[in-house]
Order: C-alpha cells, then structure tokens, then sequence
C-alpha cells in the first residue's frame, strides 16, 4: 500500500482530530503509512476578526480543500461543521467519523451547575451568533462578548479574568484531554449545536475511487445521516454562515428526531420546530422542518440579515 497524504490544519486540535482518523485506519489497515500537510487557512491568519462578521463561507476549510484539489494529499480532514453546506463537486465526504459529543459546553474557573450560578452580568465568551442568542433567552442580563483563537487560548483569557466563563464545543475539549476544564454541558436539543458539530468529515476527491473506497471504511452511517440530515435543514433554508441558526439529529432505533432553530440577532424572534420520522427519511424530515421555519418567519429574518 502506497504512503498517503493528508491535509489538515496545524493547530493541535486539528493535528489531534486527524491522528484520530489515521488512528482508526490504522486498525482496518495495520501497513498503511500516512503523512502529514498542515495547511494555514484564512480563519488561522485572522483571529481578530469576530466570526459573525466574516464575509465569506470556508474560513477554516478551503485552503485545506484547495491543497487536496492539487493534489498535494490525498485526503483531508475537517471538523465537519466548518464545511460548507454546498461543496464542490470535485470533492466528496468518503467518511464521517467520531460523533461522540454534539453538545456546547460552558468553561468557567470554578466549577457550576448551572447557568443561573453564574453571576449578574456575567462576562461570556464566544464567537457564535448561534451561541449568543441562545444563551440571551436563558439569561438576558449576561454580557455576550465575542472571542477568537484556539481552544487553549480562549481559556488562558479565561483564566486572566477577562471573561467570566466561555462557551466551546464538548468534542474539542474531549480531544484536547481537557475535559476537566467543563463545567456543564447544555442538552443539545434544547441549546442547538452547529450542524455536524462535534463530527469529523474526512474529504477526498471525487475522482481518486482507490482512495475514497479505502477512507469509506471508516465511515460511521449513523453519524452519517444524523450530521447530513442536520446540514440539509440549513441548506434547505439557505441560511449561509451568518444566520443565527442550528440543527441537531438523534437516531434512536429506526427513527430520527431533528430539532432545529432560526433567529434573528437579537433572539426576539427565535423560531424552533422539532420533527420525528422513521430513518429513511431523514434527508425528506430535514426539508420539512426547513420549510417550517421558513414559513412560521424565518423567510423575513433571513430577508433582513440580508439587507
């Protein structure tokens, strides 16, 4: 088996979550040798810049993307909510890997139980519009202020005083070895994760068949359409990347149970619908609830964020 290559960004938690991958075609294929790119992106460049003011979609992808369509590796590994919903079709998902942990949680330097411990006022930390009115409609007094930068530096402005606490993704954190650093987790079905969230996608191209069927055998098919039924439901609403919006899929048995949201910025008109079907239709049960959205006002606040 020839060596292969594959591109990831360089931060650690993108070199941990591609180790994880090679880690698990390690164990189908026990001679396989993988190398490493580590591509710097446009979102690794600028770590100022607040990410709701961002005006473009593949922040954090698609110099990785650009690397594999080269042909400089043959295969690239993303954190799968930081993909796009649209791809380019020379590209294709060959795996989808990893779903242990979907949910947002909250950081803070003494441990709580719950956001009501926190503070009046409180300082939080995030870069997420969909984070942000989230946690408006749990507390209305906390002070939502924006942040940027990995995970281990969004803790050390933690841990200097200059947030109260910081909302991050579970998974990161559990990748990171730094789970203790938790103070709770929301329930995803009732604080929306990003879709995908907490996913690893693995991307090659569509052309190269040898290697897309040999990275397909890592591919997890309940994450798979779990993750691509909550990508369909923003797709669907072409929300773009600046919308306040999420989705999250549970599988249970042979049934799937999708939760979903729209927003304006300031969460007045927060809008969320919940559907269940059987698994079969996942793809169908994402675009009805899209269409719910939509139809109950999430037409006129994507008008307005568009203006």
């Amino acid at each position: 088996m020839r060596a292969l290559t594959a591109a990831t960004r360089g931060g650690k938690l993108a070199i941990a979550q591609t180790e994880i991958v090679i880690s698990a075609l390690g164990k189908i294929y026990p001679n396989i040798q993988i190398k490493f790119r580590k591509i710097t992106t446009g979102g690794d460049r600028d770590r100022r810049t607040a990410l709701w003011n961002l005006k473009t979609s593949g922040f954090f992808t698609s110099q990785v993307e650009d690397a594999l369509l080269a042909g400089e590796a043959d295969f690239a590994v993303h954190s799968f909510k930081d993909l796009p919903t649209r791809m380019q079709k020379e590209l294709s998902i060959a795996a989808v890997c990893d779903r242990k942990f979907a949910e947002d949680c909250l950081v803070t330097v003494d441990s709580l139980r719950s956001i009501d411990e926190l503070p009046q006022t409180a300082k939080i930390g995030t870069s997420s519009l969909r984070r942000t009115v989230q946690i408006k409609l749990l507390r209305e007094d906390l002070q939502v202020l924006p942040i940027r930068g990995n995970v281990q530096t969004r803790i050390k402005r933690l841990d200097a005083g200059e947030f109260d606490a910081i909302i991050l993704a579970r998974a990161g954190l559990e990748r990171l070895g730094l789970q203790e650093k938790i103070s709770f987790c929301f329930n995803p079905q009732r604080f929306i994760p990003a879709p995908a969230q907490g996913t690893l996608a693995v991307q090659t191209r569509t052309e190269d068949t040898t290697t897309t069927k040999l990275i397909a055998a890592i591919d997890d098919r309940k994450a798979r359409t779990a993750t691509f039924a909550e990508r369909r439901v923003l797709a669907a609403m072409q929300c773009g990347c600046h919308a306040p919006a999420g989705a999250f899929a549970k599988i249970t048995a042979d049934n799937i149970e999708i939760c979903a949201f729209i927003s304006d910025l300031e969460g007045r008109n927060f809008i969320i619908r919940q559907i269940t079907g059987p698994v079969a239709e996942a793809n169908k049960l994402a675009e009805q609830i899209a269409k719910e959205l939509l139809t109950t006002g999430g037409k006129e606040i994507l008008g307005k964020l568009e203006r």
